[in-house]
């Protein structure tokens, strides 16, 4: 599953795992260092592909979420379904607001620790729908995304989670994909 930050591919992915009885893996897990404050230090490439191919099952269903379109090529032959979620940029960059001041509070505003880090990443997410492939942008998914013979399913994400994880396991169910159900 992949698609802008704060567009819920973490929240969709966890929500369709549980429903599959799967694992669920979130690309942020092997991309970043467990730091204080976090999404600060990046693992190297092939340290993270080393822990992805760890993490997740060598066979069966799993759920991965996140964007690893430049570094997870391994792993592409193993897809069996594509999500690509959509939101209206106002309603992500609300989301992302709303979620980052509840996770680190006051650390975030002027002066905390993650102040400057904050608006960088904010800065960053807001340029999903206008930046080229040199960043996680709409242009280096889609030019991803059309390169892949996996069915893709694309989702506007403003629908509620249990609706958009219900169109995942149909489209599962309907194109006879491995799952455990």
């Amino acid at each position: 599953m992949i698609g802008a930050s704060g567009s819920g591919v973490s929240t969709l992915g966890a929500v369709v795992a549980d429903l599959l009885a799967a694992p669920h893996l979130d690309a942020d897990t092997v991309y970043w260092r467990p730091t204080d404050p976090p999404f600060v230090e990046a693992r190297p490439r092939a340290e993270r592909l080393a822990l992805l191919c760890e993490l997740l099952p060598a066979a069966g269903c799993w759920v991965f979420s996140g964007s690893a379109i430049d570094w997870a090529a391994a792993l592409e032959s193993s897809y069996d379904l594509i999500v690509y979620l959509r939101l209206d940029p106002a309603i992500r960059m609300d989301r992302l607001r709303r979620r980052e001041q509840a996770r680190y509070g006051r650390r975030i505003e002027p002066g905390g620790d993650m102040a400057a880090t904050n608006a960088a990443f904010l800065a960053w997410a807001a340029a999903y729908d206008t930046a080229g492939a040199e960043q996680r942008s709409r242009v280096a998914h889609e030019e991803w995304l059309a390169a892949r013979a996996t069915p893709i399913l694309r989702l506007d994400s403003s629908e509620p989670v249990d609706v958009l994880a219900s169109a995942v396991l149909s489209k599962v169910k309907a194109s006879g994909l491995r799952h455990s159900n």
